[in-house]
């Protein structure tokens, strides 16, 4: 075994017993709680998990202590949100490339997010890519919010994906989450108008982490964005494609 799974949880008893049934190959599964008030704790560890519990304070500062502070049994890590699934067709993957001695540093993962039963294909920006796993070694996190992986080293990345289930908790929380999500990003926003961003150039990149970055440098600058990207994604990434959940999303 190779692979260490970590698992970013709050008060997630209804998502966490389902994403730890898709992970009973990994000898060492590690539940990163911030202090949840339901059973979210308990499920895990009936599960073998192990838990740390620390509050949560911003994504990237939250990831970079999981990395940099907890000992992980195994060189590599799979990295999950509890509303995530890995499917046997991913866990073969990782297996065969999270590999002793492998070249890479980390792998860039895709994701299915789904919305009332069906896969947002055309209403996202389908593939979007994640580093999800990685050496913890090799790896540091930027942005408050929907943070970037910098990795010291190669980056290989895999076909399978991951699944996803964003609307599990229901629309409404939904909604109250990404709420919170603005805020952090309006911080990314000033940092933005005060100078500090990508070069406009990172656009072109061939890193996609790094093009991600810039292109939401230069979105913050866009006037009408809320319109514009709401023609975007229904019409020229053809979220009309998806039916009523691309629509409706």
């Amino acid at each position: 075994m190779s692979v260490s799974v970590l698992i970013l949880t709050l008060n997630e008893e209804i998502n966490i017993g389902a994403c730890l049934d898709g992970l009973s190959w990994s000898n060492d599964i590690v539940v990163l709680d911030s202090l949840s008030k339901d059973e979210t704790a308990r499920i895990a560890v009936s599960r073998g998990a192990r838990v740390v519990e620390r509050a949560f304070d911003n994504w990237s500062a939250h990831q970079n202590w999981a990395v940099s502070s907890i000992e992980f049994k195994n060189p590599w890590v799979l990295y999950l949100d509890a509303d995530e699934r890995c499917t046997p067709a991913l866990r073969d993957e990782v297996l065969k490339r999270a590999t002793l001695d492998c070249v890479e540093s980390a792998f860039r993962i895709r994701r299915k997010d789904f919305f009332m039963g069906r896969w947002l294909k055309h209403a996202q920006l389908y593939p979007t890519w994640f580093v999800r796993v990685f050496r913890p070694g090799k790896i540091r996190y930027e942005r408050l919010v929907n943070p970037v992986a910098t990795v010291d080293g190669p980056i290989g990345t895999f076909d399978e994906h991951i699944l996803h289930y964003p609307f599990s908790h229901g629309i409404s929380h939904w909604i109250a989450r990404h709420n919170n999500y603005s805020d952090f990003e309006s911080r990314e926003l000033l940092k933005v108008r005060d100078g500090i961003s990508r070069p406009q150039s990172n656009m072109f990149s061939r890193d996609p982490a790094e093009r991600r970055r810039a292109l939401k440098d230069t979105f913050f600058r866009l006037p009408g964005r809320p319109f514009m990207k709401f023609m975007y994604y229904l019409f020229w990434r053809r979220g009309f494609l998806d039916g009523r959940p691309g629509v409706t999303y």
